[in-house]
């Protein structure tokens, strides 16, 4: 059976983040599925929502977990008795985004490692906003992590460009076409000047939309862009969808 896997750890973003995940989720997959939340606090999750501790990173005491969080969906104790025994494909979904399209493909597209494909100074890197990989398999991304996390830490800025590089040395990592998953600041808001009169749009046979860095959803919708460089007017096919 499919499996969606996401995270939500801290007050910055309330339980409705990961139930409108879940809606979407639901509106958007034909086939059956489990939809599986890891979190420290279950409360104000919808039922249907599978909800499980997070994983300990396992960190000497002292390091910063910031940023590397999400390495623990390959921790074994998510396959093992007594937590969510996850098995078969798994995709890996961030809370903040808003899904536009169908879903099911994205457990039928070939490759061992999947990631969204993101395009930052003229380098491909991975964006971990949405990944798929088989339960069980890569427990070495963390087992590596920890017994070099000062040499890793000082190489990459966060998991998704350790999790590209380490999985790309052994040959398993593949992007998703390129159209499936987009940027919302990148791809949906258009081109100065003409952000200035024209609202954001839906790309071409985008599935996923990625909220990275500002604007989130919610201030998207209104027309805030949290920067006062870039205009974002409102963009209502938000609440079209982002329920």
């Amino acid at each position: 059976m499919a499996t969606f896997l996401c995270m939500k750890w801290g007050t910055k973003y309330g339980p409705e983040y990961v139930n409108r995940l879940h809606s979407m989720v639901r509106r958007h997959m034909s086939g059956p599925f489990r939809f599986v939340c890891l979190t420290d606090s279950r409360e104000g999750l919808d039922p249907g929502i599978e909800a499980f501790p997070i994983p300990s990173l396992r960190l000497p005491p002292g390091s910063p977990e910031r940023g590397w969080t999400k390495l623990v969906s390959f921790s074994p104790e998510l396959t093992a008795p007594g937590g969510p025994r996850l098995s078969g494909p798994v995709l890996f979904l961030d809370i903040d985004i808003v899904i536009v399209g169908p879903l099911d493909d994205f457990f039928r597209h070939p490759g061992e490692f999947l990631i969204m494909r993101e395009r930052k100074k003229l380098r491909v890197q991975g964006n971990s906003s949405v990944y798929r990989w088989t339960a069980g398999a890569h427990a070495d991304v963390l087992d590596h992590f920890r017994a070099n996390l000062d040499a890793v830490r000082a190489r990459h800025r966060n998991e998704q460009e350790f999790l590209v590089d380490h999985l790309s040395r052994q040959g398993k990592v593949a992007f998703w076409p390129e159209t499936w998953c987009r940027s919302f600041k990148r791809h949906c808001v258009r081109w100065f000047p003409f952000s200035l009169f024209r609202a954001p749009v839906i790309p071409e046979d985008a599935r996923v939309i990625v909220f990275h860095g500002l604007p989130n959803p919610p201030d998207a919708l209104v027309g805030r862009s949290g920067k006062w460089y870039r205009r974002v007017l409102p963009t209502p096919w938000i609440a079209e969808h982002w329920r």
